[in-house]
């Protein structure tokens, strides 16, 4: 296993202040919409590298990689399912950049996490994704990260638990620590019903080492299902 630098920061200043918003700042540079931000890491990696930067100039612990969408299901949409490996490491390759470069500069160790969202497909039997296809889908991105250079590997915006087990499945080869989070909703339940303490008691059995909530519908709502999710949290930290 591997060290778990985002546990050091944790442990030495009591929390750790992660980045965002990822989306609104590129759409500011120019993203138009329905094009995959993934593509910009070899399109336009200034463009990233500012992003990068910017968030580490303004406090940043944890600086998320521009790989949300990077998994083959998601890439397929824009006919781009071929090159996972390609635009994961060079999302990875960018984020530790600008943590070294910012580390050089400060001397303050910053995270870089590997972000891996949902596939945006529905399981058997609502749909048409196998645990085996899905499992496959995300080890190719989560090597393609480790490859590149993250730290730590964040599952984020999930809202089934078939897809949280199956992200953290093949996450696990690479060694390094696992985040998981859920987005849920105004009834306190993710898109496909789950509730956030069942959603941490289960991520905590499959072995993420962080868990927690994320996106959703605003603050007071986000921090609802942080206070579901703390109780079944246990000594693991939790993320808003």
């Amino acid at each position: 296993m591997t060290s778990n630098p985002l546990a050091d920061i944790i442990a030495s200043k009591g929390w750790c202040v992660a980045d965002g918003a990822t989306g609104t700042n590129l759409f500011a540079r120019g993203l138009e919409t329905g094009y995959p931000p993934e593509l910009w890491s070899v399109e336009r990696p200034d463009d990233i590298l500012w992003l990068h930067n910017s968030f580490l100039d303004a406090g940043s612990d944890l600086i998320l990689t521009n790989s949300f969408g990077g998994n083959s299901f998601r890439l397929k949409l824009h006919h781009a399912q071929d090159r996972v490996s390609e635009l994961n490491i060079a999302a990875a390759r960018l984020a530790r950049q600008s943590a070294d470069a910012h580390l050089a500069k400060t001397g303050r160790q910053v995270v870089v996490a590997g972000s891996m969202g949902p596939t945006g497909e529905l399981f058997e039997p609502l749909g048409p994704l196998t645990h085996s296809d899905a499992v496959q889908g995300f080890a190719e991105q989560a090597n393609a990260l480790a490859e590149g250079g993250v730290d730590v590997l964040w599952i984020e915006t999930m809202s089934s638990n078939e897809e949280v087990v199956a992200a953290i499945e093949a996450a696990k080869p690479t060694g390094l620590p696992i985040c998981s989070t859920m987005t849920f909703d105004t009834a306190s339940r993710s898109m496909m019903g789950v509730m956030p303490a069942d959603f941490a008691s289960f991520a905590v059995a499959q072995g993420a080492d962080f868990i927690g909530a994320n996106c959703g519908i605003g603050p007071a709502e986000l921090m609802h299902s942080v206070q579901g999710i703390l109780p079944a949290a246990g000594t693991k930290p939790v993320v808003a």
